[in-house]
């Protein structure tokens, strides 16, 4: 799965944004994300829960997870996000700045795909632009 939006401030207010994982994507966020290695596990209770590990920290260009461990209660097979990897690439486009977001390895044929690529596409599309123009996401409680 993979998209893509633009947004008007600087790089490097992006990548915080991006890092700043509890504002956008949801407030129930264990461990830290700092720096390469760090784990955390996000959790939407009775739905979703996920273990990641940071793989690469690029200052104002890069953020990579990859997923070591996935329960989601709507879906049979729970290895379909264990592996996978989560990318966001920012990039300076004249007085603009497009961020490329990839979950690498969740496909159409997966049985969460509909569901997750929902999700992603609210999160990318409306809750970590909003945190990056107003400072306020709308991440899952």
């Amino acid at each position: 799965y993979t998209t893509s939006f633009v947004v008007d401030q600087a790089p490097k207010e992006v990548f915080e944004a991006i890092n700043n994982v509890r504002a956008w994507w949801g407030p129930n966020v264990e461990g830290d994300n700092a720096a390469v290695a760090d784990e955390f596990t996000y959790r939407v209770p009775e739905v979703h829960t996920c273990k990641l590990r940071v793989v690469e920290l690029v200052p104002n260009e890069k953020v990579v997870w990859l997923v070591l461990d996935n329960h989601m209660s709507f879906v049979e097979d729970q290895s379909e996000w264990t592996g996978t990897t989560i990318t966001f690439e920012i990039d300076r486009k004249g007085d603009h700045t497009e961020v490329r977001f990839a979950h690498l390895g969740l496909f159409p044929e997966h049985e969460c795909y509909g569901v997750c690529s929902n999700a992603w596409r609210s999160l990318m599309h409306q809750s970590l632009p909003s945190l990056i123009t107003t400072g306020v996401g709308h991440g899952y409680k």
